[in-house]
């Protein structure tokens, strides 16, 4: 099971960060994804929100860094480690912006980029962009089988109720052809979504338990069987204190293992930049101890 990060001062969520992050900026999340770069971490992650209503940000917090400029800058300062969106919102985008834009990235990243993309729900932000609410759902997973179809193809072509494009020239491409897709969110919804159309899922917000339900069930589907390859599948199981707990923390990911999960994206407790190196050093260390 690989490691990965929530990282740090990008996504600010009420009761969700260490105090040192409010202060911090760009520097501080170099040094920690060069750090977890040279851990062997698998990849760190950027969320995304064009603007979060006054009334809404109590909830879901004001402050979401753009996923585009961080890791384009990190991805300079870095050899190996990978990027991974956590998550786009799909109908914010036309699929051509994504595959220019991010397969940019990839390029100027050397194949690094993973899209986890999702399908939103925040209506107040959709009607802000004036992207449509209520036909998301269909219209994301059309987009996802547009970005499957164009990534990695300098004359992309798809035709689609929503999407229908072919004569144009996307240059540069991304290396990757096709990028993986993840996706996220916290409902069966967006597991059958992963299995039929993406390369893995990562949910938020659920506990172990209903995390390992929804699996069971996922793997007993003709879905899960009819898959060419297997689901990656990303956990965010709360946050961990290594240094402070190691036993729990040996515990908590052997538990993870032996739900399937094939990584784990952690928040670790930390009181400084410094403290969260050692705290992802520990990690590692505790991640190891398993075997």
């Amino acid at each position: 099971m690989q490691l990965a990060i929530v990282t740090p001062v990008l996504t600010r969520t009420p009761r969700g960060h260490a105090r040192w992050e409010a202060e911090a900026g760009i520097e501080e999340v170099a040094r920690i994804a060069r750090a977890a770069d040279e851990l062997g971490y698998h990849h760190v992650t950027c969320s995304e929100h064009v603007g979060i209503p006054v009334d809404v940000a109590a909830v879901r917090g004001s402050t979401y860094w753009d996923p585009l400029a961080v890791f384009g800058y990190l991805a300079a300062v870095t050899e190996r480690i990978r990027f991974t969106t956590y998550v786009l919102v799909l109908a914010y985008h036309h699929p051509l912006e994504l595959v220019k834009r991010y397969g940019t990235l990839d390029r100027v990243s050397g194949g690094r980029l993973i899209l986890g993309v999702g399908v939103g729900s925040l209506k107040e932000e959709f009607d802000l962009i004036g992207a449509p609410f209520d036909d998301r759902g269909a219209r994301g997973d059309e987009s996802i089988r547009a970005l499957t179809a164009s990534f990695g193809r300098a004359e992309p072509e798809f035709h689609g109720e929503f999407y229908d494009y072919s004569g144009f020239i996307i240059d540069p491409t991304s290396v990757q052809a096709p990028v993986p897709i993840w996706i996220g969110g916290r409902t069966a919804r967006s597991l059958r979504r992963a299995v039929e159309l993406a390369d893995g899922w990562s949910p938020f917000g659920l506990t172990l338990e209903e995390m390992a339900g929804m699996l069971d069930r996922a793997r007993d589907s003709e879905a899960w069987a009819a898959r060419a390859t297997p689901l990656e599948v990303a956990l965010q199981p709360g946050v961990f204190d290594p240094l402070g707990n190691p036993v729990a923390t040996v515990d908590r990911l052997g538990a993870m293992t032996a739900m399937g999960a094939t990584m784990v994206e952690a928040r670790v407790r930390s009181d400084s930049v410094e403290h969260c190196i050692d705290q992802l050093a520990a990690l590692r260390e505790c991640n190891d101890a398993l075997g």
